[in-house]
């Protein structure tokens, strides 16, 4: 990895000593400039575990990415900082109980103050990095959770996210062990990332959600929601809401319109 070449892609221009205020500002830096995505699974595209991919493809190709592609890609540029980091497996908090292990990846970081979570691949997570203590925690306007109930750990999102969030345990694993569901969720027809693309990013004052073709705003002031008019609109809530600039725009648009369209035929 190139560090520096990293550090522009998310605009850091910190420090770069192991220490919390550090992992702390690179997580931020991170989550407001890169946005977490999966429109490569809807262009037809294998999405690998992979470090070096990673790296290629949201730093050097300037795109976004999924959990496997931002954590992985988050972890290698924390150890070439000299962070202790480990990767960890988790579940999603669904309404009808966890979906697999291994779901979602994450990280958790050794410091002198503790252990904390970091987590770039979530789409709404904290900002800054969470402890692995019980309580509640502000970031911005949300408020984030971390409760414990043997042998699990849950990271408990805001009231107004569209995930519970997630529970893990403190298994260290490797990145291998994701394959399997990695697989899976980008080529099984019931996986929600195949069905829908999905676009989210998030910074202290606004997450912003593209869900098919409908753009969704969260302020402190509450939740404004619009459907995207035709592909000269999605073009450019791409480019100014996720920092994307996507040459296959067109070819995609006219997918996710046409799933809209059935979405609402459906609906009546």
């Amino acid at each position: 990895m190139q560090l520096e070449t990293y550090f522009k892609r998310i605009g850091y221009t910190g420090t770069r000593e192991p220490t919390l205020a550090v992992l702390n500002a690179v997580q931020e830096a991170h989550l407001k400039s890169i946005p977490y995505e999966n429109l490569d699974i809807h262009l037809g595209r294998t999405l690998p575990i992979s470090e070096t991919r990673a790296y290629e493809k949201i730093v050097l190709e300037q795109r976004g990415g999924w959990c496997y592609e931002m954590n992985s890609l988050f972890a290698w540029a924390l150890r070439e900082m000299g962070f202790v980091v480990q990767y960890h497996s988790s579940a999603v908090l669904r309404p009808n109980g966890l979906t697999p292990d291994g779901d979602h990846l994450i990280l958790l970081v050794q410091l002198e103050e503790g252990t904390f979570l970091a987590d770039v691949g979530f789409g709404d997570g904290s900002i800054p990095v969470l402890p692995l203590q019980q309580g509640t925690y502000q970031s911005g306007f949300l408020e984030y959770g971390m409760s414990y109930t043997a042998p699990y750990w849950t990271m408990h999102n805001p009231k107004q996210s569209n995930t519970a969030g997630f529970a893990f345990t403190l298994e260290p694993r490797q990145l291998k062990f994701f394959q399997e569901r990695c697989t899976d969720l980008q080529t099984n027809a019931e996986s929600g990332f195949v069905r829908t693309t999905v676009c989210q990013r998030i910074t202290r004052e606004a997450l912003y959600t593209l869900r098919g073709a409908v753009l969704g705003e969260l302020t402190a002031s509450g939740k404004t929601e619009r459907t995207l008019k035709n592909m000269a609109d999605y073009q450019k809530v791409l480019l100014e809401k996720f920092n994307l600039e996507l040459p296959e725009a067109p070819m995609l648009w006219e997918k996710i319109w046409a799933r809209h369209l059935e979405w609402v035929n459906r609906l009546g």
